[in-house]
């Protein structure tokens, strides 16, 4: 992995000038410098949270700061959760370092809360550092979120650095004290996740009046939307090591002073990493002036020109215009756009989903990046994928999906070919395979047309080809017959061809999916006993099978068109897009839910956490709203726990939390972050939640129910006989 390096004194950048420092307190020097370190490696919300590194990079920072900088131990508030235990950190170096030892915090919310709200508002200093390494997500009013190692699910405890800043430039602040104030974060700057099991609420501390004067300095490792980088292995921060390197053995006074030439010079060193597309992360000034308040890009030399990746000529727009008119979104529009930056060897975006809803769009996005070190416009690699898709059965490799589009396959693999030749690009490796599905049994259930007892009964054998292989004769059935039928047919189905090879040879039934009435959708069907090893045991069919159910005779006449359009943009954006999934609770479950669920493509995903009167209301609303994937529990969510009422709180009682169960998110992706569960693994990890049932170890797992209903995958049923 290529890292930036501290670089020898570049002529574009000018050391600082003499009157820069002019301008800076005169008193400032290291006693009266304080600072607040954090480096936050472990999350309770989850172990898939932890990174390691922004612990290693607090104490880097802290060792330039007692050392080289000069400033007391006693001076500095380090906040630290570590991965490793602490004691085989490195602690070695300045005896200020050392000291440190003895005085850090856990990085907690109100340990931070504390330092920067309470204790060093208190102390007499012209400068602030605050420097934090670890997770930062954005806010839906683009303020910097950091995660405290205490962020549970449900509650992301964290600290809000923007609301923070403001406070410091307030009277809440004595006038005189901190007129500079320095804030360096190694963390990604990404939406958080709109889910509520990553609730982070609000944090705003308030403030006072803004003091005048008050100069503050901030410099981001990343931009919005985008990640900072990290090396786990080497266990630093891209951007503070590269930091670090540029302020070297400088004083606490001339670290200051040349900051804005330590930024730009990470700034560049970050371009020329992105030009030759080894990552995206670009630091970001977030407050463009200098010490002396003006800004310092006003007279900046220009930089080197970096080399850029062949741009899509006119001819080549004028091809995609024609090609991509009246075209939706195929199914595989993400899979083709996260492939071309791996076709053109540059890091993937790490938004989710696509960057827009039309095909000239994408295009648009991918012919505005810098692409990899070949020079390969994005925009070759996303139509090649898209060319190989439409030439397969499905139109994008998935079976089932319909026919194939060869001639649009064709046009899509000729303009490629023209682009290559016209703008003498190298040649382009296949895209993957398309994942291959393993059979499934659908079981369709009917009521008689007499409006009588029982059900008509039908089961297909599903794979490259449907093929019916049991129905119930004339007379309807019950559920009793339908699993002895289901049964057999996966015991033949399991059993060894025979020594003529005219036996049965599907051995790699993966699902079973229950296409019923609106009355049967919380039928039992994965609780079924299915016999399993010895002849007295048997096993949850559920836990055996992926067990979905299916209700599409209650759309097609009503609701078709919003069904198929919220499934044809899920699997667009590949189910990564941030509004795919939403939680709906009781009180959300109205008359008007299922039309604003029908209003727009998302939510295509709904996980319901409804109490068992609610649960009809909600799973009329899912159907009317055209939302294709649900999971909900059978007969009502967890009971929602209430906090006891009480008349007047103490003012200075501590809160009480209380704790609710665990909402359908933590229950399918325990270790998942955020953004999970990923819908088109939500299959699999629903099995694998009912297995952990049948083990007693996820609580109401065994009462989960799968709502699956692809509209482009649908069996054309033949006359019962």
């Amino acid at each position: 992995m290529t890292h930036p390096v501290r670089q020898a004194p570049d002529p574009r950048d000018p050391a600082p000038a003499p009157a820069h420092d002019a301008l800076l307190p005169p008193t400032l020097g290291p006693r009266r410098t304080f600072a607040l370190i954090a480096g936050v490696e472990t999350y309770e919300v989850s172990h898939r949270w932890n990174l390691r590194g922004p612990a290693r990079d607090a104490l880097r920072f802290a060792r330039w700061l007692t050392g080289p900088g000069e400033v007391p131990a006693a001076n500095v508030r380090l906040l630290l959760s570590p991965l490793d235990d602490p004691d085989r950190l490195d602690w070695s170096g300045p005896p200020g370092l050392a000291a440190l030892r003895d005085t850090y915090r856990p990085a907690t919310e109100e340990n931070a809360k504390t330092v920067l709200l309470d204790e060093l508002p208190q102390c007499d200093g012209d400068l602030l550092w605050i420097f934090w390494a670890g997770h930062g997500y954005l806010d839906g009013h683009r303020q910097l979120m950091l995660p405290c190692a205490d962020a549970r699910p449900g509650r992301i405890r964290h600290l809000n650095l923007d609301s923070a800043l403001r406070w410091w430039q307030t009277d809440l602040v004595k006038h005189r004290r901190f007129p500079l104030q320095a804030a360096l974060v190694d963390a990604c700057r990404v939406d958080a996740p709109r889910d509520t099991r990553w609730n982070f609420g609000s944090a705003d501390y308030g403030g006072g009046a803004t003091v005048p004067g008050r100069r503050q300095f901030r410099l981001y490792a990343s931009r919005e939307g985008e990640a900072a980088q990290n090396d786990a292995e080497r266990g630093a921060g891209r951007f503070t090591e590269a930091l670090l390197a540029e302020l070297g053995d400088r004083s606490v006074r001339d670290g200051v002073t040349g900051l804005p030439h330590a930024a730009r010079a990470v700034h560049r060193g970050f371009g020329e990493l992105r030009g030759r597309g080894e990552g995206w992360q670009l630091p970001q000034f977030i407050v463009d002036r200098d010490w002396d308040a003006s800004s310092f890009l006003d007279d900046d030399p220009p930089g080197p020109v970096l080399p850029r990746t062949t741009r899509l000529d006119q001819t080549g727009w004028d091809g995609l215009g024609e090609l991509f008119e009246g075209r939706e979104l195929p199914r595989c529009a993400y899979e083709a756009y996260a492939w071309a930056f791996r076709a053109a060897g540059c890091t993937t975006p790490v938004h989710g989903g696509l960057p827009a809803d039309t095909l000239l769009d994408v295009v648009w996005d991918l012919d505005q990046r810098q692409g990899g070190p070949a020079g390969l416009p994005l925009a070759v690699p996303f139509v090649h994928y898209l060319a190989d898709r439409a030439r397969r059965e499905g139109g994008d490799g998935r079976p089932g999906a319909g026919a194939g589009d060869p001639v649009w396959a064709a046009r899509l693999a000729a303009w490629v070919r023209a682009a290559r030749e016209r703008l003498d690009l190298p040649a382009l490796r296949p895209p993957p395979a398309p994942a291959s599905r393993g059979a499934a049994l659908h079981v369709r259930l009917e009521p008689p047309d007499d409006g009588g007892d029982g059900l008509r009964a039908r089961i297909w054998l599903r794979g490259e080809q449907d093929r019916l292989v049991w129905e119930s004769e004339s007379a309807p059935v019950g559920l009793d017959a339908v699993r002895t039928a289901l049964v057999r047919q996966l015991a033949l189905l399991g059993a060894d061809p025979g020594e003529d090879g005219g036996g049965p040879s599907y051995r790699g039934v993966e699902r079973i999916e229950f296409q019923v009435p609106f009355e049967l959708l919380e039928t039992e069907f994965d609780r079924w006993p299915v016999p399993r090893g010895s002849a007295a045991r048997t096993r949850p069919l559920g836990s055996l099978y992926e067990v979905s159910v299916r209700c599409p005779q209650e759309r097609e006449a009503t609701t078709r068109t919003e069904w198929r359009g919220t499934w044809r943009w899920l699997c667009a954006q590949d189910g990564r897009h941030p509004d795919t999934v939403r939680v709906v609770e009781d009180a959300e479950v109205t008359d008007t839910l299922g039309l604003r669920l029908g209003a727009r493509p998302a939510p295509a995903c709904v996980l319901g956490h409804t109490s068992a009167g609610r649960t009809p209301a909600l799973l009329e609303a899912l159907l009317e709203g055209g939302v294709p994937v649900a999971v909900w529990r059978r007969g009502g969510g967890a009971p929602v726990v209430e906090a006891p009422a009480v008349e007047a709180p103490a003012v200075d009682a501590p809160a009480v939390e209380v704790s609710a169960p665990p909402g359908l998110p933590a229950l399918l992706a325990p270790e998942a972050g955020p953004g999970d569960p990923a819908v088109f693994a939500l299959p699999a990890r629903v099995r694998e939640a009912r297995r952990a049932a049948a083990g007693q170890q996820a609580e109401g797992a065994d009462r989960l129910v799968l709502l699956w209903d692809d509209p482009e995958d649908v069996i054309d049923p033949r006359p019962l006989a």
